[in-house]
């Protein structure tokens, strides 16, 4: 498979060739890596709709599997992240699957690492723009193409106004702001993108909330 250069016609500065299939499928591998925190040892890809079909002509494979290690869109390590990730021991899996989804560009990463272990659903929405739909069972609606914090919480009252609190106390404005619970009074996530990128300190200060489990952040 033959790459084209780096260019800048429809959606981000990437290596070709499909802003779709190239472009948005790097960026849903990064949000994954980003949200994992680490590099995983063994990643299972599910393709759907066109990325089952269209995958190894379009790139996804090699886009999807350097955004796990890290590469941005335009990175030009990107053709040859399978033979990185094989060097790394990063024992990778590309699952076609029959059933259709909602959209024709989704893909569902199962990533691991010892007793770690994530689950994201993602789509590719066109010129390189993706959204996270699901995230370990989730429902959300996340770009990845803004700064991002995520927290897992208890599903109590006070948990989403102690957070909004610490986000404004450090003025920190809201973009969009969504929760996702699974059942009432469980773990709950809460998926804030903001307008600008946010510090350890702050993510610390987060933590420390009484109802706060985990929180991790998407830099811009």
């Amino acid at each position: 498979m033959k790459f084209r250069s780096v260019f800048d016609i429809i959606g981000p500065v990437m290596v070709g060739p499909s802003s779709s299939h190239t472009a948005g499928a790097a960026r849903i591998g990064l949000v994954a890596r980003h949200l994992f925190q680490t590099e995983p040892e063994w990643a299972d890809i599910h393709l759907y709709g066109s990325f089952a079909k269209t995958y190894q002509g379009h790139g996804t494979d090699v886009a999807l599997v350097g955004g796990l290690l890290g590469f941005d869109t335009y990175d030009s390590r990107i053709p040859d992240s399978l033979k990185l990730a094989e060097k790394k021991n990063i024992k990778v899996r590309f699952i076609e699957e029959p059933d259709e989804h909602d959209h024709p560009n989704t893909v569902k990463i199962r990533l691991g690492k010892g007793q770690d272990t994530m689950e994201l659903v993602g789509i590719s929405i066109g010129g390189g723009k993706v959204e996270v739909k699901e995230l370990n069972g989730f429902k959300l609606r996340l770009s990845g193409n803004h700064p991002a914090i995520l927290v897992v919480h208890n599903d109590r009252y006070g948990a989403i106004a102690s957070v909004s609190a610490v986000l404004a106390k450090n003025e920190i404005n809201i973009g969009h702001m969504e929760v996702s619970r699974k059942d009432k009074g469980k773990e709950a996530l809460m998926v804030i993108e903001v307008d600008q990128n946010v510090s350890d300190e702050l993510l610390t200060e987060v933590g420390a909330l009484a109802s706060v489990d985990k929180v991790t952040k998407i830099h811009d």
